[in-house]
């Protein structure tokens, strides 16, 4: 996933440790005395109008993609809080990270028309002319 403070992403864009800011707050729900004092929620902060490390085309790819996850002010945050603890949850908010952005900026393949083969065509023309047979014998003849 990295190496010393450098997170690969994708063979073309590798993302710095030092643009990440990760805050850690207090969890929320049930867990006893031990959750009201430790801080072991992680939040992850990244910049992405800021971000040196994305080209035009990335930074607008994640913008469209992650749009409901970006702030106005074109931040991605990211919580993390399901481990008891800090530093689980500090590498569990990265993966995260990493694989959110990983598939934001995969490019969807072309989609190529295609036409109806000649034998689809005719298999469908002789079903309707079944059909058509079928309700012509089904009619009463008026004499």
């Amino acid at each position: 996933m990295s190496d010393d403070g450098v997170l690969a992403i994708n063979e073309s864009l590798w993302v710095p440790r030092t643009e990440l800011a990760y805050r850690a707050t207090r969890s929320g729900g049930p867990g006893g005395q031990h959750v009201n004092t430790s801080s072991t929620r992680v939040e992850l902060v990244w910049d992405v109008d800021a971000s040196p490390s994305l080209s035009d085309e990335q930074r607008a790819r994640i913008r469209e993609k992650l749009a409901n996850r970006i702030s106005g002010e074109g931040t991605l945050l990211l919580a993390a809080s399901e481990h008891r603890s800090q530093h689980q949850n500090k590498e569990a908010v990265t993966e995260r990270f990493v694989e959110l952005v990983r598939q934001a900026l995969v490019v969807p393949k072309k989609r190529r028309k295609t036409r109806p083969s000649a034998a689809s065509r005719e298999e469908r023309l002789r079903a309707k002319k079944h059909r058509s047979e079928v309700k012509r014998s089904r009619r009463t003849l008026e004499d």
